[in-house]
This record gives structure tokens, sequence and C-alpha cells, in this order.
């Protein structure tokens, strides 16, 4: 199991969980919850599901994760990512990348999200002596 779950936002790490941090009796609780009402049903991409599996949950889950984020909901926020973080031990990413009114969520399971240094290139250095 991944002791991390980074979410990324188109490409920025925007959230990191740390699974080492025990959930309280209360948060665990919640999740529960959370299950018992995805039992009843939920809407996917706008179809019905009566009895969904654990991707479908995960789906569902994730897409509450990323409206949580635009909309700044720091409570939901940490339920729905505790959420995934939990109920999938081997997830490692959730990656979503946002393009207007659209989006897409990925859920990586096979490689961390690692630390990146960004640095800008100009072309132009060369012409004061960097080669």
């Amino acid at each position: 199991m991944s002791e991390k779950v980074a979410v990324l936002v188109n490409g920025q790490e925007t959230i990191e969980y740390d699974r080492n941090k025990a959930l309280s009796d209360l948060q665990k609780q919640y999740l529960d919850k959370m299950d018992r009402e995805m039992d009843q049903g939920i809407e996917l991409a706008g179809e019905r599901i009566e009895q969904p599996d654990q991707t479908q949950r995960a789906k569902y889950v994730a897409n509450a994760l990323l409206e949580s984020i635009q909309s700044d909901n720091e409570p939901r926020i940490a339920a729905t990512c505790s959420y995934l973080a939990e109920r999938l031990p081997e997830l490692k990413q959730i990656r979503a990348d946002l393009k207007g009114e659209s989006f897409s969520i990925d859920l990586v399971f096979d490689r961390p999200h690692e630390n990146q240094v960004r640095v800008d290139f100009d072309p132009g250095a060369g012409k004061h002596g960097f080669h």
C-alpha cells in the first residue's frame, strides 16, 4: 500500500493525503455512511446505477472531490479524499484535468506522484554567454 495519495488538478498537486495519519472513529463512521448512501444508488455520467461496484463508487466520489476542490469546500474535500485513499489502498494519484466546463479524472494505481521542479528556459540566455 502506498502511504501517500496525491491529488493533481491540471498537473498541479493540490492535496496530498497521508495514510499514516489515522482517521478518528467519527471519520471512519462518516466513510461508512457514505457507503450506505451509495448503496441506495448513484447517478454517474447521467446514468442511474442502483448497485454501484467499487469502481463506480470511486468515480462518483472522485467527481465529488473535484467539485469540492472547485468550490473550496474543505470538509467535503477531506471526506472524499479520505474515502478514496482508504477504500482504494493501492491508489497513488488522482489526476483531474479541467477544460472549461468539462473535465476528466484518472485514478492512478501504478505510479506515485514525484515532485517535479519547474525550470524556465530562456532561449535568449545564450546571448549572454550561457551555452
